[in-house]
């Protein structure tokens, strides 16, 4: 068996073209979506990452602002630079980048953000929101897992789901999402004894654990469909996922390539969740005085 590639790359242009029609319908009423990314210090990766969710956001005409603070910045300080883009009309998507320094404490930062331009879903009131299938921001990088699959036709209801990972960015919301979906889920992490056992069992398996070529094919039932969430950088400079990609093609019906699978995704997702932040203003202001919003 050879598996057939996930090109998240030829997914996103799809879902991008769609965006862009929307942000020009938004840019007619005055209302062009904003994006503001804080990056704090100077960690090249984060760089990388930020400077493509600029171009990202300049590709469908959407407006996007970069503030690079410096790593002494205060906890307090950061704080207030979020306040004041919570307070800006043209922003409706703020992000902060993590990881940041050590002397900020992640979780305080995030929760200063408004749950209305939590774009990247992390907020307390969005992730409980995701709990009981109602939140409007899902996190990035798992609700475009979920997008690849819808896009590529396979089925989720009815299938055995097996996540291996359980942060608060992909794992834990990616098994919310995939209940929603009429899935069964297993989540396994470090402390899961016989992962193998799991994983072999999966219809459908996500690997999000950050260890380079951890999943080997001796680890994958035949068929399965198989989603790598990591990214890792190797001793000589290149990419690699979790999954053993060579070995894993050929058994897999599905696979996702790192790079080129779910990163292109996660981004778009963010571009996704912008753009509705925006609809849902314009949609609210646009409202007789006193007429409730859902």
């Amino acid at each position: 068996m050879s598996a057939k590639i996930i090109d998240g790359k030829k997914i996103s242009e799809f879902f991008r073209a769609e965006y862009k029609e929307r942000v020009e319908r938004l840019a007619r009423y005055d209302a062009r979506p904003g994006l503001a990314v804080i990056i704090v210090g100077a960690d090249p990766a984060s760089e990388v990452y930020v400077r493509n969710k600029g171009k990202a956001c300049e590709s469908i005409g959407m407006h996007s602002e970069i503030h690079a603070l410096p790593a002494e910045t205060t906890q307090t300080e950061l704080i207030a630079w979020v306040e004041k883009l919570n307070a800006m009309p043209a922003i409706h998507g703020v992000l902060v980048q993590l990881p940041l320094p050590a002397h900020i404490d992640d979780r305080a930062v995030i929760e200063a953000i408004h749950p209305d331009k939590d774009v990247d879903g992390f907020h307390c009131a969005n992730m409980g929101a995701l709990v009981i299938d109602e939140s409007p921001f899902p996190p990035c990088t798992p609700y475009g897992v979920m997008k690849m699959l819808a896009f590529e036709n396979i089925p989720i209801e009815g299938k055995h789901v097996v996540i291996v990972g359980r942060s608060n960015i992909v794992g834990k919301p990616q098994a919310m999402l995939m209940l929603k979906a009429g899935a069964t889920v297993t989540v396994c992490h470090s402390k899961t004894q016989d992962l193998a056992k799991f994983t072999r069992d999966a219809d459908i398996l996500v690997a999000a654990v950050g260890r380079a070529n951890m999943v080997r094919a001796d680890m994958v039932k035949p068929g399965a469909v198989v989603i790598d969430v990591g990214i890792n950088r190797l001793a000589d400079g290149k990419l690699c996922g979790d999954v053993d990609f060579v070995s894993v093609s050929a058994v897999a019906s599905h696979i996702t390539p790192v790079p080129g699978g779910v990163g292109p995704m996660t981004i778009t997702m963010l571009l996704g969740n912008t753009l509705r932040a925006a609809e849902r203003k314009t949609q609210l202001q646009m409202l007789p005085t006193g007429t409730a919003f859902a």
